[in-house]
């Protein structure tokens, strides 16, 4: 009798060592890797100090890596079970933000938490990944057929979009909508039910252009032509730009940087960081950066399609589809290819709850990684 290799047989249990055993050392460095860059550019960022931006990144990244490890040996079956608990719960926070959140920056986005503060939107990110990846890996190809059968799915994305737009955070709205989208589309969702939704969200842009904030037309406006208002809601793109171009192909050095180090580009440390990495490193640099996400696009799609369990495949393409986004969205946003939307660049740009939720997402992408041999039930925690 063959024996078959362990990789070729459907687990039910494994033990910690054994997940332990399985952690991806590679996608660790990958991590590790594109996490430094973003304490460097920070470091450059306060003028070649650690205080006040890239000490506070450290601390997070550590804790952030330590929390990686948690999410990625836990049982993957612990993950499906509480899907729903965790999604919850994140709803009920950004609930929370619209009754006692703090406002900062023109928006009420933050809940305070003695010296802490937490941005629900970032957590409902990863959330609303974990709940469809439940929801859809009960279902078959005929259930996914009838549309009666995609309310529930579609009232769990609409729900965070409203509650986020009421904040008002339209990047992170348009992420949950276009990550859910990709999960709808990776279940087997029909293409022509997608091609109704964008007609009829194309048709719903002049009602949604009267429920917009003046400043996110503005925003709009601004894309369109900058030049219009150079000093006002122009400034940020047209000063990315600038910066942008006088980084050329090699960069002006390393903490060399005069639109940035001068305060011309506002918000380097954040939104705008991948246009101070730009200019110092050139293009050159911002390519190497992009390289590094493209490996880890390319990681979890592998993961992705070794999984043999749908939620484990569904879990590792919607956080790797999310973190796809980050990226897309902040570049495209600072080279103005896209109205100025606040993303962060995931793992670079400062920001705790963002840098937390990324490595959480992570961890869930390891975490399919190891349980990818082990058999799911259609039901919660059933082997």
């Amino acid at each position: 009798m063959r024996i078959l290799p362990y990789q070729a047989v459907y687990q039910t249990e494994m033990t910690l060592r054994q997940r332990l055993w399985q952690i991806n050392w590679s996608l660790i460095f990958l991590i590790t890797v594109i996490g430094g860059v973003g304490i460097a550019m920070l470091y450059s960022a306060g003028g070649g100090a650690m205080d006040p931006w890239a000490s506070k990144q450290l601390g997070r990244f550590a804790l952030g890596l330590i929390g990686m490890f948690i999410v990625a040996v836990i049982d993957i079956r612990i993950w499906l079970r509480y899907a729903y608990v965790i999604f919850g719960i994140s709803v009920a926070m950004l609930i929370a933000v619209d009754v006692i959140g703090h406002i900062g920056m023109g928006a009420q986005r933050w809940l305070r938490f003695g010296p802490l503060s937490v941005q629900p939107s970032e957590v409902m990110k990863m959330a609303l990944v974990l709940a469809l990846a439940r929801y859809f890996h009960r279902v078959n190809i005929e259930d996914i057929g009838r549309p009666v059968f995609l309310i529930a799915p579609l009232a769990m994305v609409l729900a965070p979009v409203a509650l986020v737009m009421k904040q008002p955070d339209l990047g992170t709205a348009v992420m949950l909508m276009a990550g859910g989208g990709a999960i709808f589309f990776l279940a087997g969702v029909r293409l022509w039910k997608f091609a109704v939704v964008i007609v009829v969200g194309l048709a719903c842009i002049p009602i949604g252009w009267n429920f917009m904030h003046d400043y996110q037309r503005q925003r709009v406006l601004t894309f369109i032509n900058p030049e219009t208002d150079p000093l006002g809601a122009g400034y940020h793109i047209l000063q990315s730009q600038i910066a942008f171009g006088s980084g050329s192909v090699f960069g002006k050095g390393y903490l060399q940087g005069t639109q940035s180090h001068l305060n011309f580009l506002p918000e380097r440390h954040t939104d705008f960081i991948f246009t101070m990495l730009a200019e110092e490193f050139g293009l050159v640099g911002g390519l190497m950066v992009l390289l590094l996400f493209a490996l880890l696009m390319v990681y979890g799609l592998a993961v992705s399609v070794r999984c043999r369990n749908h939620f484990g495949r569904l879990l590792s393409m919607g956080v790797t589809v999310t973190i796809l986004l980050y990226v897309f969205i902040n570049t495209a946003m600072v080279m103005g290819l896209i109205p100025v939307v606040g993303v962060p660049l995931p793992l670079i740009s400062y920001g705790g709850t963002a840098m937390l939720t990324v490595l959480g997402g992570c961890g869930f992408l390891m975490n399919a990684y190891i349980h990818r041999d082990v058999r799911i039930g259609r039901h919660a925690g059933e082997s």
